[in-house]
């Protein structure tokens, strides 16, 4: 009961002789360094606020204006023409004030003004210039004349050393496309997926829209876009992930994996010690906006919005919709083991758990016996059933006593740890399985044992592994990539092991243990419990996954033949599903608008006429080679243009989308907006970028990287591919499907994914040596 003592400021003890106070000076100190500790992050937040509110200007560049304007002053000029006489006899208070005095208060108001009107100036032509996509539809490695002045004006107006929200202002609105140009290249994308009568039926229903009830919903959408930061995200976040009413764990959720081939420590207690200090000093780092902004080609910047609900955030569920909640100074972390929570201070003595102390504590409730209470064991499967049970049951159940206070633990901690119980990785005698269940683990793992809720879930195995698993709806997938990469390279590279594996540093063995949170769940409730997780496992049970390293080539060897690696991995996944189920599909690619304010995604529709003609000829024996290599450049081509349009706001899938929920609020039916829109996408693919490559040193340590992470099957009868580019010679790809469809099979598409991205290679004569 140390703890339990040591949280108490003062005591109190009533007698005869009257009233005797205790003061606890040790509960007082920390009392002082916690006030101290959150005074400071507030006057940083404040420092901060002002910084990049003046960006793309410095404060100091304040000082520069006003020291001007006074040095002319002081020599009899006015650069201001008249306007600080004018400010002078508008002066409140001129009778108590010299004229010195007067004159030196009116210059730094006018250099206060004019301050604030260069940076709006500023602002308004970078905006202008981060509005110019030419430079994306160049030749690599040519570069216009407009490109190159384009180029140089970013760099002179971009500012120098900017935080990570620096260019938030700056950066342009999401734009609306036409209806017209939404409607040609729809068509365009289905063109290779309907019959003759289907598209003219189709055609017909666009061109009515086009002409009929499209350009009132377009009116509303320009309304927004012109009123909102983003005429998209707000309504994406809200019906496609918060509305929602299945469960978002396969669904939804995403992960993220360790290291492939290496294991840092075989101790979890230390390998959780290490992560979560790497973890939280990303977090000090985001907090101080210290993390540099993600830029393309080192000079355009990426919308950073999506960082800001990375900790302390929480899906909270709802009858129709759930909500995002957020904390913003969580100083504890919420952790599962063996189904029993706890509660775990990060903060002792003003600063943050060492290392060896977290490993420490983490230890503590590895080696705790206390079983958990009945009730406890599956609670977290409220979060991986569906939403409404789980709705219900938590303003029933959890709405005050204890339950309420530990919900709240779990809710407002900054994130959520497993302490698996099991081993995953490259282990047994079969390692291509070993990766199959890792990767199962990541998503669903025993559907009790993670709180899918929360921003993302820590995951440590019983070896020392370790991943993460993320809800969806506050950020896309490289917000948490970001992190896992900093995470991984700071436990490896920086933080390190002893030689017996445990954390390094020293430890005070004064701070209290982790705190086991109480419930008292009624049998009603765990009736409940046990119907969310039947539903959850019903669903984990159908996913099929196969996870598997490409290592015969890699980027390099793409490159020798000048395509982009995406586009020769897109074009081989559509070669690969033709051959699985001889036929072709609506695909879906993920692609990033965070050139733009509060940007999230956008569709690239990797199925195109060019790529069908092209996998065509590849099961035409009757082809020669020199026939599929134009075929194949073609199809590259036109998806490297599809994806250049869904970068630059001209993409089609976000609008269509926008102009339904339109509709629906104007309670007007469409028949092409709801044939669209419950149009199955067949396959679902996604890159994963690696994005602080430098952080990593492929050379001398080629196995320190993560292998990726995926996703499940968005159809029923569909697949889901998920693949990193990793250095110049890896590719590792994560396949998804359900094994209750007869038309799918994970290791039997991964085999031709296999196959095809040799074939491909093969056309250019370049194979391995």
């Amino acid at each position: 009961m140390a703890e339990a003592h040591q949280a108490v400021a003062f005591q109190f003890t009533v007698s005869p002789e009257g009233i005797n106070v205790h003061l606890s000076h040790v509960a007082l100190k920390q009392v002082y360094l916690s006030g101290l500790h959150s005074w400071k992050k507030r006057l940083g937040r404040l420092r901060n606020s002002f910084v990049t509110g003046v960006y793309p200007a410095s404060p100091a560049s304040w000082v520069f204006v006003a020291g001007t304007i006074l040095l002319a002053q002081f020599w009899r000029l006015d650069p201001s023409m008249g306007l600080i006489g004018k400010i002078q006899e508008h002066l409140p208070g001129r009778g108590y004030l010299s004229e010195p005095t007067q004159a030196a208060l009116c210059a730094l108001a006018f250099a206060t003004v004019l301050w604030l009107a260069l940076i709006l100036t500023m602002r308004s032509i970078l905006k202008l210039l981060l509005s110019y996509h030419g430079w994306m539809y160049e030749a690599h490695g040519k570069m216009s004349h407009t490109t190159k002045v384009w180029l140089a004006l970013v760099k002179i107006f971009a500012g120098r050393k900017p935080m990570l929200y620096s260019y938030q202002a700056c950066l342009p609105r999401l734009p609306v496309p036409t209806i017209h140009d939404t409607m040609q290249r729809y068509l365009e994308s289905v063109r290779p997926l309907l019959s003759d009568l289907q598209f003219q039926r189709m055609a017909a229903l666009a061109r009515d829209f086009e002409h009929s009830l499209g350009p009132r919903l377009q009116w509303y959408l320009k309304l927004k876009s012109w009123w909102a930061s983003n005429y998209v995200s707000d309504w994406w976040e809200e019906y496609v992930y918060l509305r929602g009413r299945g469960p978002i764990m396969v669904n939804s959720n995403y992960y993220a994996m360790d290291f492939l081939y290496v294991t840092p420590t075989p101790i979890p207690a230390a390998r959780a010690g290490n992560a979560v200090y790497a973890i939280l000093l990303y977090r000090r780092l985001l907090s101080q906006e210290q993390i540099k902004p993600l830029m393309i080609q080192g000079t355009l910047p990426l919308c950073s919005a999506q960082y800001e609900h990375m900790f302390g955030t929480t899906r909270i569920p709802g009858l129709e919709a759930d909500c995002i909640q957020h904390v913003s100074d969580s100083k504890h972390i919420a952790v599962l083991h063996a189904g029993r929570f706890y509660r775990l201070r990060l903060y002792h003595s003003g600063r943050l758990l060492r290392p060896r102390e977290l490993q420490a504590q983490f230890q503590h409730i590895l080696d705790d016996p206390t079983p958990p209470v009945p009730g406890e064991e599956h609670l977290a499967a409220l979060t991986a059933g569906d939403r409404e049970p789980w709705a219900r049951a938590r303003r029933t159940y959890f709405g005050s006593g204890k339950n309420q206070q530990s919900l709240e633990a779990v809710e407002r901690a900054a994130f959520f740890v497993t302490l698996d119980t099991t081993e995953q990785g490259l282990t047994g005698p079969d390692p291509g399985r070993a990766l199959d269940r890792y990767a199962k683990a990541l998503l669903h793992g025993q559907c009790h044992d993670r709180w899918f809720d929360k921003s993302f879930t820590l995951i440590i195995f019983q070896n020392g592994k370790l991943g993460v698993n993320a809800e969806h709806s506050w950020a896309d997938a490289p917000i948490v990539g970001h992190l896992f990469e900093y995470m991984l390279a700071t436990d490896a590279f920086q933080l390190g092991y002893d030689v017996n594996g445990h954390c390094k540093g020293e430890m005070d063995p004064d701070i209290p243990p982790p705190q086991k949170l109480q419930w008292e769940i009624p049998e009603e409730c765990q009736q409940v419990i046990q119907g969310s997780l039947r539903v959850a496992q019903a669903l984990a049970d159908d996913i099929d996954f196969h996870t598997f390293p490409f290592k015969q080539f890699g980027k390099g060897l793409i490159k020798k033949c000048h395509t982009s690696p995406d586009a020769f991995i897109q074009i081989a996944i559509q070669l690969a599903h033709y051959r699985d189920k001889g036929k072709f599909c609506l695909t879906y690619e993920a692609s990033m608008t965070r050139l733009f304010r509060e940007g999230r995604t956008e569709t690239v529709r990797s199925c195109s006429i060019e790529s069908c003609n092209f996998v065509r000829a590849m099961m035409d024996p009757a082809q020669n080679p020199q026939q599929r290599l134009a075929l194949f450049r073609v199809a590259t081509e036109k998806h490297q243009a599809l994806y250049r349009r869904a970068m630059t706001g001209a993409g089609i899938d976000r609008h269509l989308f926008c102009l339904y929920v339109v509709s629906k609020y104007l309670g007007v039916d469409s028949p092409f907006l709801k044939e669209v829109l419950a149009e199955p996408w067949g396959l679902s693919t996604s890159q994963t970028p690696v994005q602080q490559i430098e952080l990593f040193d492929l050379k001398n340590h080629p196995d320190y990287i993560s292998c990726g992470g995926g996703f499940g099957p968005v159809d029923d009868n569909g697949y889901g591919v998920s693949y990193i580019i990793i250095g110049e010679d890896l590719l590792t790809f994560h396949v998804s499907c359900k094994i209750s469809s007869p038309q799918t099979d994970a290791h039997r598409f991964g085999a031709h994914i296999r196959s095809a991205l040799l074939d491909l290679l093969a056309l250019f004569s370049l194979g391995p040596k």
